[in-house]
């Protein structure tokens, strides 16, 4: 330790501090465990890649190279210009031996203009987002289904080649090793890209966006969870909200109790839920049918509060005066 750089060392420390102080704070509060932030662990090196945080004193960028405290000069491969004077930086390595860093900077937001119209957004397996407008809908991009086969082949080679506990691996398995990780990084990457691209027009064609306010961890334990996982609903939706918050959007997370049985035209809620067989949904009360995850989409702008003027599917505004009365 003394030969390395103190910088990295001394915010180490720091974030030690600060997770176990937070840990601390949710047992003394009686948070419910799956609410409170656990304690930190140690880490075994074999089992962890290195990541290093620079504070301002311990860096500085001249030329496009980056210089790290302890004499580190690193040439980097930059993906795009620093909007402005970065505060701090994270240097760390992927499970491929990549090495990445991470500037935090400030970024102004880029407003762009208005185009008067809204949208609901609900989420879902069968497709990733359905909306109030077909055209946005974003249907299962399967990214993960279609590397499934080369990824088994590469899992099968691992198995045959895996030496026993407490014996290096050989160089076949680690060779193996190495192309499912970068199969992995492949539909990662993919997944990112689908969303981002797919949030940045949504956000481009619309001031009002009603997001369900979805949390797909639950589904993990469920026979969904492969399908579910390889939709990327939570990624998505976190690309959308940095678009929203981006272009001076407003954006607003709609609490996904009920929403599957409300009817989006009259505000009737049905007495039962449907059951995840029944992919129609029709009101008892005005008789309108319509695809099940079409009507919870319709059902987010009401929810939010926006006018459902441009909306299509949505009931008129004096409805919801009459029944806010």
């Amino acid at each position: 330790m003394r030969e390395g750089a103190t910088v990295p060392q001394q915010q180490t420390i720091r974030d030690f501090g600060k997770s176990r102080a937070k840990a601390l704070k949710d047992i003394k509060a009686r948070l419910p465990m799956k609410q409170r932030a656990g304690m930190p662990r140690i880490k075994r090196d074999k089992d962890t890649r290195p990541s290093l945080a620079y504070t301002k004193r311990g860096f500085r960028v001249k030329d496009g190279r980056l210089y790290l405290a302890g004499g580190i000069e690193l040439t980097v491969v930059w993906s795009r210009d620093l909007p402005s004077e970065p505060s701090s930086v994270r240097v760390y390595q992927d499970n491929l031996g990549h090495w990445y860093a991470s500037f935090v900077v400030q970024v102004a937001a880029e407003p762009l203009p208005g185009s008067g119209r809204a949208i609901g957004i609900d989420w879902g397996v069968t497709e990733t987002a359905t909306t109030t407008d077909g055209a946005y809908d974003l249907p299962h991009a399967q990214h993960g289904k279609r590397a499934q086969q080369r990824l088994a082949h590469y899992q099968r080679q691992m198995s045959r080649r895996e030496r026993p506990r407490n014996k290096p691996q050989t160089k076949g398995y680690r060779k193996a090793q190495r192309q499912a990780a970068k199969a992995h990084k492949k539909v990662a990457r993919q997944r990112q890209d689908t969303g981002r691209k797919w949030a940045k027009s949504v956000a481009r064609h619309h001031d009002q966006i009603a997001v369900e306010d979805f949390k797909p961890k639950f589904l993990a334990k469920t026979t969904m969870a492969r399908k579910a996982a390889d939709a990327a609903i939570g990624a998505t939706k976190t690309a959308l909200v940095e678009q929203a918050r981006k272009h001076g959007r407003d954006l607003r997370l709609v609490d996904p109790k009920y929403t599957t049985m409300d009817c989006a035209h009259c505000g009737a809620r049905a007495k039962h839920r449907l059951p995840l067989s029944e992919r129609t949904f029709t009101c008892t009360a005005c008789g309108a049918s319509s695809p099940r995850d079409k009507n919870s989409a319709r059902v987010m702008p009401v929810r939010a509060g926006f006018t459902p003027a441009d909306v299509e599917g949505v009931r008129p505004g004096h409805l919801l005066r009459d029944r806010a009365a």
